[in-house]
């Protein structure tokens, strides 16, 4: 059965990870659509602030503090929301932490505490999410990466954890379409973005860490979240240098590899003038981090040119899959012809 999916004004929507980044300019985005918002976060504070400042502007919030990596706060969220609205039209996937350093220096219990946000999380949120729309119908919207795709080094752990939760939100779509049930499933796959995805992260570098360019605004992710929301689509990918690694990674590995060598160490490290000491920073891996919270960017701007607009993605989200393949295709074409230019071996 193909799923139906409302207007957003119609819709009540649930969204972890609400009070940062992503999270906060969906929630933010929603509530001025007309939705009903049911919000999650660790940070309490934060997230009745939040609620607030929706409220204030006439939007019906829930608010709810939850650690995603557990199963029973996650059953609260479900809860809450039964509780106020009597349903769920949109679950969005949205919290995750992250982890900046070689795997080999990164203790078991760091690793493990991210895979239980952003893989249980989204395992935990996507179940909860299936008992309250899985009869009437929805959309179930998971973050993903263009580390989903391909992995970086500095952030393995990190890349293995958007892998997994790619594996399982494709598994779960074609569960769910053999079954005819209508909720529609979307992994959302963005590029680098303006969030506080460097300053919440656990760092074992010795230098800060930051994104290495092209780095997009977190508003395009929410305008794709959304867009998820109304309409049924397998993934959306936010910015075209999150289509262009895909594709390298997948028919130019090798290449791919040799690139991720030479240069994304050094580019996922900001200059010695421009960083901190480690052991001073705080981070947002075991706990939030209420200094940071409610910010929807860092504002990277101040170092690196943030794209506020990607035509790739308005054009993906408006024409047929096979186009949006084409796209990436052309991209992925003047890549390999600039790499063999600069290797010497054009024809």
């Amino acid at each position: 059965m193909k799923p139906r999916l409302k207007p957003l004004k119609e819709q009540v929507i649930v969204i972890t990870g609400a009070t940062s980044g992503i999270g906060l300019t969906t929630a933010r985005m929603a509530a001025d659509e007309g939705a009903s918002l049911v919000l999650a976060a660790r940070g309490r504070d934060a997230l009745e602030q939040l609620a607030g400042e929706l409220r204030l502007h006439g939007a019906r919030v829930v608010a709810v503090t939850a650690d995603v990596g557990v199963p029973h706060d996650v059953a609260r969220i479900g809860h809450a929301a039964l509780e106020r609205f009597g349903r769920v039209d949109t679950w969005i996937n949205n919290a995750g932490v992250a982890i900046f350093g070689k795997l080999e220096d990164v203790t078991l219990q760091d690793q493990q505490r991210l895979f239980q946000t952003n893989f249980w999380g989204v395992v935990h949120g996507s179940l909860e999410a299936l008992k309250h729309m899985k009869a009437r119908g929805g959309a179930l919207i998971n973050l993903g990466s263009e580390v989903s795709d391909v992995a970086l080094p500095l952030q393995g752990m990190y890349s293995a954890s958007k892998h997994a939760v790619k594996g399982f939100t494709d598994a779960l779509r074609i569960e769910l379409a053999h079954d005819g049930v209508p909720v529609s499933v979307t992994l959302i796959k963005p590029a680098a973005v303006d969030t506080l995805f460097t300053v919440h992260a656990k760092n074992y570098m010795d230098r800060e860490p930051a994104l290495p360019p092209p780095i997009y605004a977190p508003e395009l992710v929410a305008q794709a979240i959304l867009y998820a929301a109304r309409h049924p689509r397998r993934d959306v990918v936010v910015g075209a240098a999150s289509r262009l690694m895909s594709l390298a990674g997948f028919h130019l590995p090798s290449l791919m590899d040799r690139y991720l060598r030479r240069v994304l160490f050094r580019k996922q490290m900001r200059e010695p003038s421009m960083t901190r000491a480690t052991q001073r920073r705080h981070d947002a891996l075991h706990a939030p981090d209420p200094a940071n919270a409610m910010r929807e960017r860092q504002g990277m701007g101040m170092v690196a040119r943030v794209a506020e607009s990607s035509t790739y993605t308005a054009l993906s989200m408006r024409t047929r899959p096979l186009l949006c393949a084409l796209l990436g295709v052309g991209a992925l074409f003047a890549a390999w012809r600039l790499s063999r230019r600069r290797t010497g071996h054009e024809c």
